[in-house]
């Protein structure tokens, strides 16, 4: 084999260990009975990939630059599950998503002073009910939310911190991702979402 050969396998072997990785799929000891194997095309590459993971590996392998459009598909299909099977979960949310998702679904709720929820809330009041709905409990008013979790810079957020404003901790919110917040604001204003720089930020912290 010449040397552009050589390199152009030595590229899809990469390749295609880089897409199963990538879909989650571990690669497992042929003698566990799910394992499906896998052969990239056009090469003499094969790997042994959970039979569940197989649609979402598919695409990533037939991808692959160097694998000729003719034999692109040729990886096996995943055997259908037998009838009246459970179907597979979805991947689990973290715990810090999923309090983000919860705080979301009040967006358009009224504020009110001192309301913790379900139907009405202050600032303080829709990050402690909703890290409530999700089973972890908080302390009850802004400032002691500042001052209790575990301080994450800005550079750390992650879905579900509590970012409190002004010098004095007297607003929160929580962080959903992606620069953005979602708070119980002021009277007259409903559940919503701004930019985490809407107020000149305090502290952030995770519990």
């Amino acid at each position: 084999m010449g040397k552009h050969s050589q390199k152009k396998n030595t590229i899809i072997r990469t390749s295609a260990i880089m897409a199963t990785v990538g879909a989650g799929a571990a690669i497992l000891n042929p003698a566990i009975a799910d394992a499906q194997p896998v052969t990239v095309p056009n090469t003499n590459v094969t790997f042994d990939v959970p039979a569940e993971l197989a649609p979402q590996v598919a695409p990533l392998i037939n991808s692959i630059p160097g694998v000729p459009a003719d034999l692109q598909g040729a990886m096996p299909a995943a055997p259908a599950p037998a009838p009246g099977a459970p179907a597979l979960p979805a991947p689990a949310s973290s715990t810090g998503q999923h309090i983000a998702d919860i705080a979301l679904s009040k967006v358009g709720a009224p504020y009110a002073w001192g309301a913790a929820g379900p139907d009405a809330f202050d600032c303080s009041g829709l990050t402690s009910w909703s890290y409530g709905q999700a089973g972890k409990s908080i302390p009850r008013t802004s400032d002691a939310q500042a001052a209790s979790g575990a301080p994450v810079s800005l550079e750390s957020l992650q879905p579900g911190d509590i970012i409190s404003y002004y010098s004095g901790a007297s607003h929160v919110a929580i962080y959903i991702g992606g620069g953005k917040i979602v708070h119980a604001l002021n009277e007259g204003e409903p559940v919503r979402v701004d930019d985490m720089n809407y107020m000149p930020i305090n502290n952030a912290v995770r519990f």
